[in-house]
């Protein structure tokens, strides 16, 4: 295998491991090739017209980053791919934005990182392209000539056909899939879409188990579902925030049964959901008063865009209603956070938590409820009430899994959760562990650049228009 080249919309330095298992997983592929991950700076500059590539170093891996004008970040960034692509890709049609002409941004800084990406190329690269943002990136490079493998890996969920088909310009966007030699999906839910819609809407013709051909090329595709670096994580766990986070909690709430949930404060992850599902749960439980707590983390995330700031309000007043109905002089029900917690303690909060609530309305895989399981004692775990609409419930049948929109289906699960016998709470344990392990974010990484090296290439001489 030639130079592993990443390329996506922020990058991560591989040598942090605050930087999560990704950076890792992927950082030891760049290492051992000597990589390039490319991306941009996260600064918004005033010169539009500006050609800096900014180059540094990390061990044998270089960064590469390119800063945004004000007008790319608002069209690429808030615009289209956050304004469009992301409430659509999490079926919430009614949350898109299809009229304000984003596109022409999205394409702009597909085709800048393209022409900055290129000089930096060597021609026995291997090209790994990651997520939403970048999805017309490859059609833009074979523009220019680039004859390197190149593949996707897309984080989010992708929709059935019929929500994709919504997307003015959703035939664009999926022909531009077929510029790459593999794509990947987290689940085989999200492979099923993409086979509906390209043979139904573009119709494309199946070449074989996983290939399909239109547009004058072949893609492949197939689902990876992304894990978690289990031995890091373990030694989180074991590291003294970590540890410090858990006695403390086992202390404070000694008398208590302890629930937690962690997100990015994010539309798609049913927070209202959940609220009213615990609140049927106190009503429908009384005997629990008094005892159950849950502690609810949504981190801060684009809140400068109104679907945002409408959430957070919901949010807190959710919570303040129930803290006012039922809670007591020593106990608030609901123990809300907004702010980002640092990653070295979440280990010892999930340690010392009963019961997990992960009930995105969608989610492409959700490593938080892999990262619950991972953290338990083994001897006396924890339980995972799990959505059936996050990617991670494919892998973890164990989990209790609930539909987010039934309330009272989610209340009764929070119920079995807490009333779970050991033995049945070891069993299931074991069972997630098994798969945890055996899918971890390394199989992830070298399954997909495997099958990447194994994709068919292009007969020769077939060349791509831009788009």
């Amino acid at each position: 295998m030639g130079r592993l080249v990443v390329v996506s919309n922020r990058i991560a330095d591989p040598r942090k491991t605050a930087a999560g298992g990704l950076a890792v997983a992927l950082g030891e592929v760049l290492n051992n090739t000597g990589g390039l991950w490319f991306g941009w700076s996260g600064k918004v500059v005033d010169d539009a017209e500006s050609d800096d590539v900014h180059v540094q170093h990390a061990g044998p891996v270089k960064l590469a980053t390119v800063d945004l004008s004000k007008a790319d970040y608002d069209e690429f960034y808030l615009g289209y791919s956050n304004g469009v692509l992301w409430p659509v890709f999490h079926y919430r049609l009614d949350l898109a934005d299809f009229d304000a002409g984003y596109i022409a941004g999205y394409r702009r800084v597909n085709q800048l990182f393209a022409r900055k990406l290129m000089p930096l190329l060597e021609p026995d690269d291997v090209i790994w392209v990651h997520d939403y943002h970048l999805i017309p990136l490859a059609a833009e490079l074979r523009a220019l000539g680039c004859k390197q493998r190149i593949g996707f890996f897309l984080h989010i969920p992708l929709p059935p056909p019929l929500l994709l088909a919504a997307i003015p310009g959703h035939d664009w966007l999926i022909r531009a899939l077929f510029a790459y030699d593999l794509v990947g999906f987290q689940s085989n839910a999200d492979l099923d879409h993409f086979s509906r819609y390209v043979e139904t809407e573009a119709h494309a013709q199946p070449v074989e188990d996983g290939r399909w051909r239109a547009f004058g090329r072949t893609v492949q595709a197939g689902a990876f579902p992304i894990g978690i670096d289990v031995a890091e994580f373990m030694q989180l766990t074991a590291a003294p925030e970590a540890v410090e986070m858990y006695e403390r909690m086992k202390d404070e709430y000694s008398r208590r049964k302890l629930l937690v949930g962690v997100d990015r404060l994010d539309y798609s992850k049913g927070l209202p959901q959940r609220m009213r599902a615990f609140r049927e749960f106190l009503e429908r439980n009384p005997e629990l008063r008094s005892s159950a707590t849950l502690i609810q983390i949504a981190s801060p995330s684009r809140e400068d865009v109104s679907a945002y700031s409408d959430l957070l309000h919901e949010l807190e007043s959710l919570c303040g209603s129930i803290n006012g109905n039922f809670g007591e002089l020593d106990w608030m029900p609901v123990r809300y956070i907004h702010r980002t917690v640092a990653r070295a303690r979440l280990p010892g909060l999930y340690r010392a938590s009963r019961v997990a609530l992960v009930t995105p309305l969608r989610d492409g895989m959700n490593l938080v409820a892999k990262e619950f399981v991972t953290a338990q004692d083994p001897e006396d775990p924890g339980v995972l009430v799990l959505s059936r609409f996050a990617g991670a419930a494919e892998q973890l049948r164990e989990a209790l899994l609930v539909n987010p929109y039934d309330r009272e289906g989610t209340a009764a699960a929070i119920g079995l959760a807490l009333h779970m016998p050991l033995e049945e709470r070891r069993s299931r344990h074991g069972a997630m562990m098994k798969t945890i392990r055996r899918f971890d974010v390394h199989w992830w990484c070298e399954s997909f650049l495997e099958a990447l090296r194994q994709a068919q290439p292009e007969e020769k001489g077939t060349s791509w228009l831009r788009l």
